[in-house]
């Protein structure tokens, strides 16, 4: 059988193994916190710290995306996910934020788990390309986020 170029395997991407670091080390946070309520607190703080850091746009899309979903779904959990805005329920990752630069994308990203309850007939969308969050933009996201915790 014979090599070729197409079929050679480089491994993770140096944004791939960035992210797996980042995830590693969300982890290790997570044990060394105190109180739930300590927990929580930090988790969303280091959450914020993160979106401040990202470049515009994404981060007045990041910004403006927590905003609508700490406000629909005030019972989601902010925390970050592979050094993503992400959201959880009960511990588990309900939607997350992917900003374009993370992975060198065309676009930001709002994704949402096999946690969310978007179920409609045998397909539906898990992703949702942002290049603008407009007050339109907005709505949707309050809406798949209800939908998605109901």
């Amino acid at each position: 059988m014979s090599s070729t170029e197409s079929s050679k395997h480089e491994g993770f991407t140096a944004e791939e193994r960035a992210a797996m670091k980042d995830h590693a080390q969300e982890l290790k946070n997570a044990v060394r916190r105190g109180s739930r309520a300590s927990k929580a607190a930090e988790a969303e703080r280091d959450m914020l710290v993160k979106i401040a850091e990202m470049q515009d746009p994404d981060r007045i899309m990041a910004e403006r995306v927590h905003a609508v979903i700490t406000a629909s779904a005030p019972l989601l959990a902010p925390k970050l996910w592979y050094g993503m805005p992400a959201y959880a329920l009960d511990g588990k990752i309900v939607c997350f934020f992917q900003s374009a630069e993370k992975f060198k994308a065309r676009y930001a990203t709002l994704g949402f788990s096999d946690q969310a309850r978007l179920d409609d007939g045998p397909m539906w969308a898990a992703g949702f390309a942002l290049t603008e969050v407009t007050a339109e933009v907005e709505a949707r996201i309050g809406a798949l986020v209800k939908q998605a915790v109901s």
